[in-house]
């Protein structure tokens, strides 16, 4: 293989199914610490298991694999202020045996003087599609706005009066749209709309992640989530 080939296969995509849960990053992201289970796994020293769509599967928990990748593409250990399962992260580090990960786990720095903290916004777009047409029918979808920033919240309901219509029962921390299958085209604009919005207000995307699930019989979910983040002043009671 000459240097063109390698260098090709090294940054093609690879898709890992984590405990159900779908990412997608480099080969050279994968093998960054060549000690380490994965970096062993993409080198060839042990079997891999692959599954129904051909994804390299891992039997570990999908949701915090998302700071494991995070670690691999840095080399900086980024988690949110209010993070509570590090002891789960431990145990994850340990099973890749990610050794600098290891250490930053059992030798915490914070992440931001002690009169900053970490806002965090969560857009989750749900999406529920028909098994048994074709080409695949939109049944319908749902995007979903999380956040505790309640300025943010009231700025999208001022300012995206347009999709009043769409737009669900809203809770404290929680703003919804719903579409149906005739006009599901409208939330990808929406969704385009709402990630400019968000960064505009300073927030940066953290990561993102894609999950796939079967309800019933005839139709599968499909789920995408983006975590945004920016600092902010702590205010003193």
């Amino acid at each position: 293989m000459d240097n063109g080939d390698w260098g090709h296969r090294m940054t093609t995509p690879v898709t890992l199914n984590v405990g159900g849960v779908l990412y997608t990053t480099s080969l050279s992201t994968l093998q960054r610490y060549p000690d380490s289970m994965l970096g062993a796994m993409f080198r060839g020293d042990f079997p891999t298991t692959r599954d129904t769509q051909g994804n390299y599967f891992i039997d570990r928990d999908g949701t915090l694999f998302r700071y494991i990748l995070n670690f691999l593409r840095t080399s900086e250990l980024t988690l949110p202020v209010d993070f509570t399962e590090t002891d789960l992260l431990r145990k994850e580090a340990d099973f890749y045996q990610i050794e600098p990960l290891i250490q930053c786990l059992h030798d915490p720095k914070p992440l931001y003087p002690p009169d900053i903290f970490e806002q965090v916004v969560e857009l989750s777009s749900t999406r529920k599609l028909s098994k048994y047409s074709n080409p695949v029918a939109v049944i319908i979808t749902q995007l979903t706005i999380t956040t505790k920033v309640h300025g943010l919240l009231e700025g999208i309901s001022n300012n995206f009066t347009k999709w009043n219509k769409h737009m669900m029962d809203t809770r404290d921390c929680q703003v919804s749209f719903t579409f149906g299958p005739c006009d599901y085209h409208q939330e990808v604009s929406l969704r385009v709309h709402l990630m400019d919005y968000i960064m505009k207000q300073g927030f940066t995307i953290r990561n993102t992640r894609v999950h796939h699930m079967s309800e019933r019989a005839n139709e599968n979910t499909v789920e995408h989530h983006w975590t945004f983040c920016r600092p902010a002043h702590k205010v003193e009671d």
